[in-house]
């Protein structure tokens, strides 16, 4: 589905206060963070999209191109990773202090250890935008894409340790991930500086992947394109993003859809819009004529003696299908009748358009009438 706006996802006012946003984003955060909601991807889809409005809103310069251009303004189009946004909620809660008691609420928090090593993590979710055209959005398509993302290196298994090696504990935290320093009444914990969080350091890094456990590869898939998708819409690949560290799984490859507009139709939800001319004498005298769908099927239509210019008809069911819907059923589609005048007359046309003139009594003083008419 289409992203939401990120006033909406965090359930703020625009015009909210920075401490208002802090405080939603912080509620949402405690309810679906994914350590407190093993298993649920729901939740983990909710903490990703609550991280993304934050990311966005509490910085100052992208929530002010935001509120004027929109997802446009803050979009780069490139590949975005929101699913670590916060992980251990020390910026949100001001490191250490409140950070530490968050971390050990959800049992040490952020994929880390009870000893504060960093485990295991959920690798980054990536983006990638496809643009397709519009009978394809209508009626679905495969399209094969090319990305790259991070994979666990087959050499080392993902450990980044030369065979036969091993990892040493840091001897800067002993093992923890952390360093502590008191503070008063406090005790306020940071990450290593020398071994990064992860609690051990590598001697001998694997040669492939230089002790990180990740090697970048490019890689092709098809993705399938559900009918009656329209632009802002997203297909989610599970386990298609990036490897996790430390060995863990890979997040999720978002590709969101771009539609082409069509040169005939126009959409709105799940209805179709067309113009169609017709003759002055169509319209005056009524006619059957025949219109093209979508489908590429020619459909006779009726129009009704004495149609005025701008009449709109409908066609049942023929326009998009309802997305990812176990029926058949579709939108509708709306013919816009635009009344043609003609531009040249020859003579018999000239003296057969004078005579209707006499016989319809030319009203030589037009009074004005309302625009809803």
């Amino acid at each position: 589905m289409a992203k939401r706006d990120y006033y909406e996802v965090l359930g703020v006012q625009k015009g909210a206060s920075s401490d208002e946003i802090k405080k939603a984003y912080r509620k949402l955060a405690v309810a679906n963070h994914p350590d407190k909601n093993p298993g649920d991807s729901a939740a983990e889809e909710r903490f990703k999209e609550a991280s993304e409005a934050y990311e966005i809103l509490s910085n100052e310069q992208k929530r002010q191109a935001y509120d004027q251009y929109g997802f446009a303004g803050v979009d780069a189009g490139g590949a975005q990773d929101y699913s670590n946004v916060y992980r251990d909620f020390s910026d949100l809660f001001g490191g250490g202090g409140l950070g530490d008691i968050f971390g050990s609420f959800f049992g040490g928090g952020g994929g880390r250890s009870q000893g504060g090593r960093r485990g295991p993590s959920v690798g980054s979710s990536l983006r990638y935008d496809v643009e397709i055209s519009f009978k394809d959005a209508v009626f679905g398509t495969k399209v094969e894409i090319s990305f790259a993302h991070h994979v666990h290196c087959s050499t080392c298994s993902g450990s980044g340790v030369k065979s036969g090696s091993g990892k040493k504990m840091c001897p800067t935290c002993n093992g923890t991930g952390q360093v502590r320093r008191n503070s008063g009444f406090f005790s306020i914990a940071s990450t290593c500086p020398t071994c990064q969080g992860e609690g051990h350091i590598v001697e001998n890094p694997c040669d492939d992947c230089h002790g990180s456990g990740l090697k970048r590869k490019q890689q092709k898939v098809k993705v399938t394109i559900p009918p009656g998708v329209d632009t802002g819409n997203r297909i989610s690949l599970s386990g298609m993003g990036d490897a996790g560290p430390n060995g863990g799984p890979s997040g999720d490859l978002y590709v969101y859809v771009n539609v082409k507009p069509h040169k005939y139709f126009e959409r709105s939800g799940n209805d179709l819009y067309c113009q169609i001319p017709i003759s002055f004498t169509q319209a005056s005298l009524g006619a059957t004529i025949e219109v093209m769908t979508i489908d590429d099927v020619r459909v006779k239509v009726a129009i009704p003696s004495g149609t005025q210019n701008g009449k709109v008809l409908r066609l049942r069911g023929k326009g998009v299908p309802l997305l990812r819907s176990s029926s058949d059923q579709r939108g509708d589609q709306y013919i816009k009748l635009v009344v043609e005048t003609p531009k040249k007359l020859n003579k018999e046309a000239k003296k057969l358009m004078a005579q209707l003139a006499q016989v319809m009594g030319e009203n030589e003083k037009p009074e004005p009438v309302p625009f809803t008419q």
